[in-house]
């Protein structure tokens, strides 16, 4: 299947591409081909995703096929560039800057709007993020209290809608004031160009007569509208994603598109689903299976296939307290390091950056190195797209390499990625799934499915070994239990 997608170049194309399906050979063998017959001109060739490291990669292995001319980029960094080339066109002034100090424009937004001091970091994340999801979910501040209502949804930092759709304003008033732009403006920017300059909308879209979309599964109604008006009515796109690896509805994300991509259409070119796992061995496969099986969704998602010979089982442990969790990943950890398995090759996953210094202590006294990634660090890192971020990712990467560490990373930052060893703890109610208190209500449903979704990346990370654990007790709490996650049953 994968060279039957790599040869259907002509839009509109869908491809449902499972974990560990070979995703990314299959788009840039794609490209390649596409550019080598003469069906595409490679410099009008576009292909976003939606990180810097995921962007380099593309491009590396495009190089590596023969197209380097092929751009690859971030939503961010495309649409950056395309702004600035066509701003003199459009303005005598200075383009805009991009903030860099979120930080401060927020403080500045809660002390007008609640009188409120600086505020603390969980605050301002959570602040920022609501923000960022009214931008990319195209609602203006005056519509917030309304979508609220209906969503049955929460503002943040303990605000009334009301409220918070004056923070809102405050920050857009602070930020626009200074004569600064956030990330998302540069989207919503393009968006007005696209549909509003018909001369610099033109020599945007010549550039990106071919379009393909990695990680569609993941676009938000505002990346949504982006690629429709970069299309302009042309139907040469292809979008590749896997609904079941949908982890940041949070954030605006949404599978949405991608499940109803050939209703956008009178008829698709090529639909076509990668349903063989060249990643995991047998036993992982069935365990991702076997979560989403159970999914009220699950005609929604693939089923995978292992395209590997037998493995070993998957390993459930119950510890007495995160204490004893923690030791015993690390002495599991040192036993494989022992048998000369690399650290590198060992990820520790979890649901909240909160889990982490416990374990990364236990590996230490070890003896053993680690490295941490978060959702804060692989989101911020993903905005905009450079030459010199990438290099510093690959500076990073390389030296950790070099070191011999093994990874601690919640599974939001971890997806994409893969080890040979994936240890998953904190695999309990409450952990993971985290904070669902049934199916009383939608939010509760629509949450336990975006963590079920979780479970399974988190899953589908490892190649040759999964361990799961859970600690019946949190430390320090005496009788306060835990019980095991719906997901290991």
């Amino acid at each position: 299947m994968q060279a039957a997608a790599a040869r259907a170049v002509e839009g509109p194309v869908r491809i449902l591409a499972g974990a560990g399906a070979g995703k990314t050979r299959t788009i840039t063998h794609r490209i390649a081909y596409a550019c080598s017959t003469g069906a595409w001109n490679p410099s009008q060739s576009l292909a976003v995703t939606f990180s810097v490291k995921a962007a380099a990669e593309m491009r590396a292995r495009l190089a590596a096929l023969g197209v380097p001319q092929v751009k690859a980029a971030t939503f961010h960094s495309a649409a950056l560039k395309q702004l600035r080339r066509v701003w003199p066109e459009l303005s005598e002034s200075y383009f805009p800057s991009v903030v860099e100090d979120v930080r401060s424009l927020i403080d500045r937004a809660m002390r007008r709007v609640i009188g409120t001091d600086e505020i603390d970091t969980t605050t301002y994340r959570a602040v920022l993020a609501e923000i960022n999801w009214t931008k990319v979910s195209l609602i203006a501040p005056e519509d917030y209290p309304r979508v609220c209502a209906a969503m049955h949804r929460r503002p943040p930092a303990d605000l009334d809608p009301e409220r918070m759709a004056d923070v809102i304003t405050a920050y857009e008033e602070e930020k626009t004031g200074r004569g600064m732009i956030d990330f998302n403006d540069i989207l919503l920017m393009t968006c007005h160009v696209l549909e509003h300059f018909d001369e610099a909308a033109a020599s945007i879209r010549s550039r990106v007569r071919w379009l393909t979309v990695d990680e569609y599964q993941d676009v938000s109604p505002l990346q949504h509208r982006l690629l429709t008006l970069w299309r302009g009515g042309r139907d040469s796109v292809c979008v590749v994603g896997d609904p079941a690896q949908t982890i940041y509805s949070f954030a605006g994300a949404t599978s949405y598109y991608l499940l109803r991509f050939p209703e956008e259409f009178r008829r698709l070119n090529a639909d076509i689903a990668l349903e063989r796992d060249y990643r995991s061995t047998p036993q992982i496969v069935h365990c991702a299976n076997r979560v989403l099986a159970a999914s009220p969704m699950r005609d929604d998602y693939l089923v995978l296939r292992s395209a590997r010979e037998t493995g070993r089982r998957i390993v459930r442990t119950r510890y007495d307290t995160d204490e004893q969790e923690a030791q015993g990943v690390a002495r599991r950890i040192a036993a494989l390091v022992a048998q000369g398995e690399s650290p590198n090759d060992v990820a520790v996953l979890m649901r909240i950056n909160a889990q982490g210094p416990i374990i990364r202590a236990a590996l230490g006294r070890m003896g053993i190195r680690s490295r941490v990634r978060n959702e804060y660090a692989s989101s911020e890192a993903s905005l905009i797209d450079s030459s010199s971020a990438a290099a510093r990712a690959a500076a990073e990467d390389l030296s950790s390499v070099k070191a011999g560490e093994v990874t601690i990373s919640t599974i939001h930052a971890a997806k994409g990625l893969q080890w040979r060893h994936v240890f998953l703890i904190g695999c309990s109610e409450g952990l993971l799934p985290f904070g669902v208190a049934g199916l009383g209500v939608a939010d509760d449903f629509e949450r336990l499915e975006e963590e079920r979704r979780l479970f399974y990346v988190g899953v589908t990370r490892g190649e040759d070994t999964v361990t799961m654990s859970f600690a019946a007790s949190k430390d320090g709490m005496g009788g306060v239990g835990r019980t095991p996650s719906r997901f290991l049953k």
